[in-house]
């Protein structure tokens, strides 16, 4: 994970790169209410296809399809940039995708991915993802689970 992993869930983050890389923790730990205390009541969640879903009930449901979809979804970055609020991530993202929970080692796949996200007021208004989902389509296409 990103250098700048902040470790403690009990501390006050308030720059953008802290607030992002809070953010990608909850991700990563799969846990929707916390991800959820770190968005805007407006969130934009954008998808490499250009879809959007807003606010942050919607953001919720999408976020725990997604999970129950690749339960071991995970983001690992190896780069952030920040300028006024807006943090762009250079990275990866995988996990397994899964019907039925199980993760069959040939369901796993793992893209180059990027992300521009908006902070504002210490909460992320935006998360635009820029990845090749087309290892994750094919899978749920032919997928046996």
């Amino acid at each position: 994970m990103f250098a700048e992993s902040l470790g403690s869930n009990s501390r006050k983050v308030t720059t953008a790169i802290g607030i992002v890389v809070r953010f990608i923790e909850h991700i990563n730990a799969r846990n929707v209410d916390a991800l959820c205390g770190l968005m805007s009541e407006d969130h934009r969640f954008i998808d490499p296809l250009g879809a959007i879903v807003q606010g942050k009930a919607q953001v919720r449901q999408a976020w725990t399809g997604y999970f129950h979809m690749v339960p071991d979804y995970r983001i690992s970055v190896e780069e952030m940039l920040e300028q006024h609020g807006v943090v762009v991530a250079l990275g990866t993202a995988g996990g397994t995708f899964s019907r039925t929970g199980e993760l069959l080692e040939g369901n796993r796949w793992q893209v180059a991915a990027a992300w521009r996200v908006e902070v504002s007021d210490n909460l992320v208004a935006e998360w635009k993802v820029y990845a090749d989902n087309e290892p994750l389509r094919r899978l749920m296409a032919g997928s046996r689970q």
